[in-house]
Formats: structure tokens, sequence, C-alpha cells
């Protein structure tokens, strides 16, 4: 049942789901969810800010999981730990930003509260009024005689997420803007009088010193980083080069949410009990250089790859869980871009599933100058059990990425890796391995 603007419920004090839904469609802008951690109505640092460019609080109490599509529909979701949220953070601000849009052209928009445990629906508030907001305060979890609360708010700001950040005490990273060109004198401006000489100073003893002020805050090394990218089917590449992610390192990340497997009922509590399957993904790296070298960079085999000789990726780990904390990351060492003829990062499931059929995954590139890259998995269909996700071509002297996720489905008898390769005409030889 849909809670009334200002309404109020008690939640529990444990881990809980927040998850943001809307639907999808033509011209329908994207939504992002994001928390603020407030203290006496403002955060306390640029680190109370969680959201898609700043994934997990410090103290480990909220984390931005990022999105997922079922059929037309999509939601993005926080994970809010209420343990561990901090004593004197007294409210948790749930909000949503449109990119590309309006709010008024946002269909079905709401905000709902689960239990991370079992999934039950605690809160739900569904926007219905929203015009030309481009960002929403849509609700709160809020502290009340020892527990906690949550209140549907449906408070909207015409600034976007900028001036919703900025109002709770975020210092925004925006473009500068340029300094008016003076207009030249038609005449040279008269010279002024020197100024009179002061009178011989005469000693008397100095004013006590004001008090100290109370400490502040040390404030944050560099402002919040707002823009982003989002590769779509509609507009599905991106230069690097034209958002500024030229040089340094480029992250390459794959988080998901893990299928869930039917367990059967709970013999206490008579509902349905869901246990994560022990699902392992492997995200891989086909390249090809310009002295005409290819490989492979990939668990498998222990082929890590290197960062600062070819072919300049390297893979951090094997990751199990999918958080957005860690996932699966590639990172390219973009100071050699010159060498890199193409690259396609490519996931396969190593075990734990038979396709990444109800499997809901994120890709993002993070340059470490320029602005973060990020698409969304369709829905599979197919028996697949290898994805291409993104294809980085080298064109002049820039770097394009162009969303792919295709998935393909092995013949019978040919490795996933193989698949990819006569997919994308690699050309390599390829035998078995293991990791």
């Amino acid at each position: 049942m849909s809670m009334l603007k200002g309404a109020n419920v008690p939640v529990p004090t444990r881990d809980l789901r927040v998850e943001l839904g809307w639907r999808s469609g033509p011209g329908v802008p994207d939504v992002d969810a994001s928390a603020l951690l407030l203290v006496s109505g403002k955060v306390r640092s640029d680190a109370d800010f969680v959201f898609y460019n700043q994934a997990t609080h410090p103290s480990g109490s909220v984390r931005h999981d990022g999105k997922r599509t079922a059929g037309g529909s999509v939601t993005d979701a926080l994970t809010v730990r209420l343990p561990q949220v901090e004593p004197s953070v007294e409210r948790v601000v749930l909000a949503a930003s449109a990119d590309g849009g309006a709010f008024g052209r946002v269909p079905d928009l709401y905000i709902r509260v689960v239990d991370a445990a079992d999934g039950t629906e605690l809160a739900r508030y569904e926007s219905r009024d929203a015009t030309v907001e481009t960002a929403f305060i849509l609700g709160e979890l809020y502290r009340r005689q020892g527990g906690w609360k949550f209140r549907a708010v449906g408070q909207g700001y015409g600034t976007g997420l900028a001036g919703l950040a900025t109002d709770f005490g975020i210092t925004v990273d925006e473009p500068q803007q340029p300094v008016p060109r003076q207009r030249p004198a038609t005449a040279p401006a008269p010279t002024p009088a020197p100024a009179p000489a002061p009178p011989a100073p005469t000693w008397t003893a100095p004013p006590p010193a004001p008090p100290a002020p109370p400490a502040a805050p040390a404030a944050p090394t560099a402002p919040v980083r707002l823009s982003k990218v989002t590769l779509t089917k509609e507009a599905p590449t991106v230069s690097l080069a034209k958002q500024g992610g030229s040089s340094g390192a480029m992250r390459v990340n794959l988080n998901w949410e893990m299928r869930k497997q039917f367990r059967g009922w709970g013999a206490k509590r008579g509902r349905a009990v869901a246990q994560h399957s022990d699902l392992d993904l492997d995200l891989c790296a086909l390249y090809e250089l310009t002295d005409g070298s290819k490989g492979v960079v990939q668990a498998l085999g222990n082929a890590f790859g290197a960062l600062r000789r070819p072919p300049y990726i390297h893979l951090d780990g094997d990751d199990r869980t999918g958080a957005v904390a860690t996932g699966e990351n590639l990172t390219v060492n973009l100071d050699h871009k010159d060498a890199f003829r193409r690259i396609l990062v490519f996931v396969t499931i190593y075990e734990g599933a038979r396709s990444f059929a109800d499997l809901h995954a994120t890709v993002t590139l993070t340059p470490q100058h320029g602005a973060p890259v990020e698409f969304f998995l369709d829905e599979c269909t197919v028996p697949s059990t290898v994805c291409a996700l993104a294809l980085i071509t080298r064109q002049g002297s820039d770097l394009v990425v162009q969303r792919e996720a295709r998935y393909l489905v092995p013949p019978r008898g040919v490795s996933p890796q193989r698949t990819v390769d006569r997919e994308y005409g690699w050309g390599m030889n390829w035998t078995p391995g293991r990791k």
C-alpha cells in the first residue's frame, strides 16, 4: 500500500534495501538514486554523499548498488545498514535525479524500502505530481525514540542533483564560467589624486584577542563530480578524449545482482526463503596492439596482464560477490593509449549458472580524468554463457568506447572465449585452461 506525502512508518533497525523504480520507454530520462547522511540538517563532508560516482560511505553504512532492468521497469537501489549508521547521523535523505529531462516525463516513479534479508516491503511512496522537477527528495530514514522511521517526502527541485546536493552542504565540481571580455576604454582614466598622508600613529593598548572559533571539519581534497555518460542502444558510443579521459588509469568495473534460487518454505515464518547461488563471473579483455600483438586478459590460466608494460591492461582479481564496491575490475593504462588498436571487454560464466538469465549487471568505465561511462545489460533471453560488453577502438589519437551488451551462445564444444574470438574476428589459437 502506497503512503501519502508526509506520512511516516517505523522500520526495523537492520539492513534495508531502498529501491527507486520507474517505467522506461522512448523519451524517458534516466534516473539515479542517491543518499545524504545528515547531522543537524547538513552533511559533515562530501563523503556523506553516496551516489553513482561515490558508491560507498566510509562507514560502510550506505552503498549504491546500481540499476537493474526487468521488462519495461528499471530500479536503482541503495543498501542502508541501519546498525552501522554512525550515532551522530540523524537522517538519511533518499533522493532521485533525472538525467536528460524532467520528472514529469518519468512514469510510475516510486520509492520503496524492503527488508534486505527476506525482501519484505516495509514502506512505499509513489510520486504522481511531478512536472518540471529534475531532482526529488522522495523519502528519508530518521531516528525517533531510539529507533528508525521512514517518511515519504516528495520535495522537488528544479536545479537537478547539483542544486539538491548544494543545499545540504556538498561542494560540487561545476564547469567554470568564462570570464567576460572587457571592452577597451575610449579614453584613459583620470589619474586619481594622491591620498593624504595618514596622521602620525599614537600607541594604544591592543584589544584582547577574540576567542578561537571551533574547529571545522577538514575540507575535502576535491569537490564532488556529478558528470557521467550513460550509453544506450540509441547513443552507444562516446569519445574518451572529449570527456577528458585521455590519460591516467581507467577502471572497468562489472557489478551484478546475483541470481537467487528457491530453496523451499521457511518452517518458522511460513514464507519463501531465497539463497544466493554460487555464481562466478569472469571479466575478461581481448586486446590487439598497434605492433600486431594479440592476447587475452582473464583469470583463467592466471593471465592477469600488466599495467606498466604490454598489454597495459591488468585484471585486479577474481570476485564472486558482484558488489558495486568490488565486483570484477580491469584497469587500462591510458598513458599508453597509442599502443592500443582495439580492446574487447567481455564476461563469461565460469560456474554457478547456465546462462545470464535473471542476472542484472552494470558496466562502469571510470577514467582517472573525465566523466565515468556506464551502461546496463539488457535482459537475457537466450542460453548465453558469454556476453560482449564494450569495444574500445583507437580512432586517430582518441579512444572510442562502444556499448556492445551482446549475449552470445557458444556452439556445442566451443568455449566462450573462442565464441567471442570468432564473432569479432580476433584470430587467436585457444587451448584449455583453468584457474
